[in-house]
């Protein structure tokens, strides 16, 4: 992937979108596998399984932290489908994870969907993180209102899907060009 010749300009935010199920979280953990030892903030999710059944959601920070955050038992105050989403769990992790520190020239956000948009504390962060200089790549929902369309919208970056057929290709293309 050279993020240039496709815009004609060098972005500074590569968005990642596609189906549900088509590989984007495993295309994030392979963009940061192949970063190797480069400091890498951001975070990604996990899906929480039981007898093949998806119940909910953990949140995972490069470098370690994790919480559940979203669960068929949480109660619904805040809730996306049939998951309630606990605000103040997903901010433990995510605030810091996308903290600006001086180390941490690259960011990897998985995801900037509806239920971690439920959080004013995440969407502060990202418009800090965006706004800053530092490159992010993140996965994005493919549809969305706010904050979504948002950063979709933004004159710096580039949004790209993610589909079977590139999935083992796009992580290993888009750490190449995270490296230069």
């Amino acid at each position: 992937m050279n993020p240039d010749s496709m815009t004609g300009r060098a972005p500074r935010v590569v968005l990642l979108t596609g189906h549900p199920g088509v590989g984007k979280t495993t295309a994030m953990c392979k963009i940061a596998s192949h970063l190797g030892d480069s400091p890498v903030g951001g975070f990604y999710t996990e899906e929480i399984r039981h007898s093949g059944q998806r119940q909910g959601f953990s949140i995972v920070a490069f470098g370690g932290s994790r919480d559940v955050f979203a669960h068929v038992d949480f109660s619904k105050q805040y809730r996306v489908g049939k998951y309630g989403v606990d605000i103040e769990r997903l901010e433990s992790i995510a605030i810091p994870a996308l903290a600006l520190e001086p180390s941490k020239m690259f960011h990897l956000v998985d995801e900037i969907g509806k239920m971690e948009c439920l959080s004013g504390g995440f969407i502060t962060a990202m418009r800090r993180l965006l706004q800053s200089d530092r490159i992010v790549v993140a996965t994005i929902a493919g549809r969305g209102r706010g904050f979504i369309a948002e950063v979709k919208q933004r004159d710096d970056a580039v949004l790209r899907e993610v589909t079977r057929e590139n999935r083992d290709e796009l992580p290993r293309r888009i750490a190449q060009w995270l490296k230069r």
